[in-house]
């Protein structure tokens, strides 16, 4: 987290001279709003890392690569090592902003008492598709239409703004789905928290839980599969009886209650939650 805290305070002074070479032949209401455009943006974000919360989560993955984007798009505008400083410390960020201990970070910044949140895994075909899509419109949406507004363009302007504004937060409101899906350890057990495969959040008594084990999944344990493609570290939570789940719906199709001892799901870290499941059990036994 503080590698992301310096890079992105330092991204000013690091990016900022490119930004000003690539923005000083514009006229100066687009320029204005463009600069003020970019500087509430950074703001955005430095909150969202000094605050971490799953919202910010989602902003600053929408922002740092829409950073990066615009240094590479401004480079014919400044000089070469000024460029170049630009697109590294932009490219710093944007994966930055996509570590786990930054996921981590947020996900505990709603945390209620004695809770550990541990982000799942993105679906891999989101993370190499349509995610990448989405933030990249999110942006563009966003961006053009106040600023051809501001260049005097009013009646492109005022299209890109109608469509481009209420399509920026239709699929912002998609991502951040992405930020809100958890493997919680909680006094009383496991809660599963997934709106993608999940009508509601489900608890898992301790008492119930036989164990959680990486995913080496028996034909014959019939496994509700949460992991949306993302196998690789998948963990099988494995119950004493079976537990009615309710599934989400997709689309006008409803969710279906299904009946299940196994569920794999796919959290980022998922060493790090054995290991605090661990040494929960042994904190238990010790009093």
């Amino acid at each position: 987290m503080w590698a992301l805290r310096v890079v992105w305070i330092l991204l000013p002074l690091v990016a900022g001279p490119a930004a000003a070479g690539a923005l000083r032949g514009w006229s100066r209401a687009p320029r204005v709003l463009a600069e003020t455009l970019l500087w509430l943006s950074w703001a955005t974000v430095l909150v969202s890392v000094l605050a971490p919360r799953p919202l910010g989560l989602t902003a600053a993955r929408v922002i740092a690569p829409a950073f990066l984007g615009v240094a590479i798009a401004g480079a014919w505008g400044a000089s070469a090592w000024q460029s170049a400083l630009a697109i590294a410390m932009a490219t710093v960020a944007a994966v930055l902003v996509t570590r786990p201990a930054f996921a981590r970070c947020c996900a505990e910044g709603i945390a209620y008492g004695d809770e550990l949140r541990f982000p799942l895994k993105v679906p891999p075909a989101l993370a190499v598709g349509a995610a990448p899509i989405a933030t990249l419109l999110v942006a563009a949406g966003v961006a053009t239409g106040p600023l051809l507004l501001a260049s005097g363009h009013l009646a492109a302007g005022a299209f890109a703004t109608v469509i481009g504004v209420p399509l920026s937060v239709f699929l912002f409101r998609s991502l951040h789905v992405l930020s809100m899906r958890w493997a919680v350890l909680v006094p009383a057990g496991v809660t599963l928290v997934d709106p993608m495969t999940l009508a509601d959040p489900v608890l898992f008594m301790r008492e119930r839980i036989a164990g959680i084990t990486a995913a080496a999944v028996r034909p014959g344990d019939g496994p509700l599969d949460l992991r949306l493609g993302a196998s690789v570290g998948a963990l099988a939570l494995r119950l004493t009886d079976d537990a009615q789940i309710l599934t989400a719906g997709r689309g006008r199709r409803a969710g279906e209650k299904v009946n299940t001892h196994v569920l794999v799901f796919a959290p980022v870290e998922g060493d790090a939650l054995l290991h605090a499941m661990a040494r929960r059990a042994g904190q238990r036994e010790t009093t």
